[in-house]
């Protein structure tokens, strides 16, 4: 972090006016935007993502996403870091956040605070499925709108436009009688809508020194519970005990573990859409899975 734009953080429009910064430390991990411990003269810590100008939706969505999220949580349970600030400076969007130290640890807490969060929202939240407006999901643009239907909810606002991006690498199949098949497959599901993390992948959760899970880095709308289930399982890294005591504090219905599969086609998608590479195969291959799965609808 530069001098000037210190000097815009702690000047007399800055989300630190009138504070005097000590210290400020880079943070690895990001793969979109720069991240900073910024420490005061009065020991107060802050956590900061710096972006372009041009980023500050994707700032912006995050924010929006982690104060719905913490509107639901049980924070004896579960941490997420409650937005401070986030401007427009000069040529930089700049969010602040609390400084939470981010530890391993044993994930019971973790299951059981996500569990009361998706049960929390579900009995007290939305009745239909989606978002209010339109977000981001990386780089990538998260579709708003809302649908009584979660599967037409699921396929025209989330893999939908993620096909239509396919396109540039060439992946095309019979996507209206696939569609179709998972609308007509989710009927039968019907699951009512609870607030999700939206992108619960390893990198995007840890543990305080008192044993609480930690979320952050949200895509959040309010979907099917199971699809940050089946995220936890695409890459990866939850413990044994995250999915014991998720399922001890709110069990899981009937059939969640063949629809993991179709959940995390929306992120393959996502990811060979950003990444290329090795993503692309494994989305063919997932599409292929899920009409063999569908094969009788």
């Amino acid at each position: 972090m530069d001098w000037s734009l210190q000097e815009q953080i702690t000047g007399d429009n800055g989300p630190l006016s009138g504070k005097k910064i000590i210290e400020v430390n880079p943070i690895s991990g990001g793969c979109i935007h720069h991240a900073w411990k910024i420490t005061l003269a009065t020991g107060e810590k802050f956590f900061a993502k710096t972006s372009s100008s041009e980023h500050y939706p994707i700032l912006e969505s995050e924010a929006i996403g982690l104060a719905a999220l913490n509107d639901q949580i049980n924070r004896n349970y579960l941490i997420i870091p409650k937005p401070l600030s986030l401007q427009k400076l000069e040529d930089t969007s700049i969010l602040i956040l609390p400084w939470i130290q981010l530890l391993d640890g044993n994930e019971t807490k973790l299951g059981q605070g996500l569990a009361m969060l998706h049960k929390n929202s579900s009995e007290n939240g939305q009745k239909n499925f989606g978002w209010g407006s339109n977000a981001h999901i990386g780089l990538n643009p998260q579709i708003g709108g809302w649908r009584k239907s979660w599967g037409k909810c699921f396929v025209e606002l989330r893999l939908r436009p993620q096909i239509d991006m396919a396109k540039k690498w060439n992946l095309y199949f019979d996507r209206e009688k696939f569609e179709a098949r998972l609308i007509k497959y989710f009927e039968e599901h019907n699951p009512e809508p609870s607030l999700v993390h939206g992108d619960l992948w390893t990198g995007n959760k840890a543990i305080d020194k008192n044993g609480k899970g930690i979320l952050f880095d949200p895509a959040t709308w309010w979907a099917d519970r199971e699809v940050d289930i089946a995220m936890s399982k695409l890459f990866g890294g939850f413990s044994k005990q995250f999915y014991e005591w998720y399922e001890k504090t709110w069990r899981l219905p009937d059939g969640h573990e063949e629809r993991v599969e179709i959940y995390n086609l929306y992120h393959l998608l996502n990811h060979a859409n950003l990444f290329g590479g090795g993503y692309k195969s494994r989305t063919i291959e997932s599409i292929n899975k899920i009409n063999n799965l569908l094969k009788s609808y």
